[in-house]
């Protein structure tokens, strides 16, 4: 599969589990969803873990009444949420495409390295010598485990083609480790996530209108705005070079990097927004730029769910 879009919408927040704060439903998303396909935008990220399902019944709601081949699902396998059974994976799969009424997936992942050899030799027992076999990535995996799990899929006929981990400009380590001159190497897609730090480089908060109370990304970056308002600045900046808005530059800078990243969308603007950054193309100056001011901050945003990749 070669026709990628350049951005992958995330319904991370669709899932509606607390992470974000605000309630979407079916009927807000909906106009997201139709702005989205309009604009060519048609990769849409979801995981049973959003939500316990929920992400997935609303796109799916969306989807079905469309032609498969006008959109792409990329899903995941969360060990988290598997079974203790010995058919765990063909359940979730089987589970997952059901809820989404789907008979195949365009990219499916695992969602984290709990018991990784485990679950990607299973998902490549799985998939071993299926017409239908989707795109197969991992995610929150550093690079010694995205070799290994290369290795098992290619003892199974098949191979690794989408690696997705955190990676913004306050967290470069999947660049730093090696990680995506890895996937350069072996025509592997680096999906990058968080790449607007769950908005917390789009301008929209800083230390006097900070994130809303009690969500978890509150926690993580309310205590640090006054160094983000320092990026911000020099975003805003760019931004206004490109005559765009601050949230449009992190994004065009994952792009020049090389990645592909997923964009969460709980609003038309947010598709708006992400219709923008694919059309900017930054000057190594401003990558540069960008990278220099942020690594001076000497922030840590890794995750509850997340490592330093190394």
């Amino acid at each position: 599969m070669t026709n990628l879009p350049k951005i992958a919408l995330g319904a991370w927040a669709w899932g509606n589990d607390g992470t974000f704060g605000g309630s979407p439903t079916a009927d807000t998303l909906r106009p997201i969803f139709d702005k989205a396909m309009e604009n060519g935008l048609n990769l849409w990220d979801t995981a049973y873990a959003y939500g316990m399902g929920t992400s997935e019944k609303v796109l799916a709601g969306f989807v079905k009444e469309l032609p498969r081949d006008s959109y792409l699902i990329s899903d995941k396998f969360t060990p988290q949420c598997a079974s203790s059974s010995p058919t765990a994976m063909q359940d979730m799969i089987e589970m997952q495409l059901g809820l989404m009424e789907l008979d195949r997936f365009d990219i499916y992942w695992i969602h984290n390295v709990w018991y990784a050899p485990k679950w990607i030799t299973e998902l490549a027992k799985y998939f071993e010598g299926k017409d239908n076999a989707p795109l197969i990535g991992v995610s929150n995996h550093d690079l010694a485990e995205i070799r290994q799990a290369n290795e098992i899929l290619q003892a199974h006929g098949l191979k690794l083609s989408a690696v997705q981990n955190h990676y913004s400009l306050i967290n470069r380590s999947s660049e730093e480790s090696g990680i995506l001159d890895y996937c350069k190497e072996n025509g592997i897609t680096f999906f990058s996530y968080m790449v607007l730090e769950q908005g917390a480089l789009s301008g929209k908060y800083d230390t006097a209108h900070p994130m809303p109370a009690g969500s978890a990304r509150a926690a993580t970056y309310d205590p640090v705005l006054d160094k983000l308002e320092i990026l911000n600045s020099t975003l805003g900046k760019i931004a206004d070079k490109y005559g765009v808005g601050i949230a449009q530059i992190p994004v065009a800078w994952a792009i020049a990097k090389g990645t592909l990243p997923i964009i969460g969308v709980t609003k038309v603007s947010h598709v708006e927004d992400a219709v923008k950054a694919a059309n900017i193309t930054l000057t190594a100056a401003d990558v540069s730029e960008l990278e220099s001011v942020s690594d001076s901050l000497g922030l840590n945003v890794i995750r509850m769910w997340e490592k330093e990749m190394k």
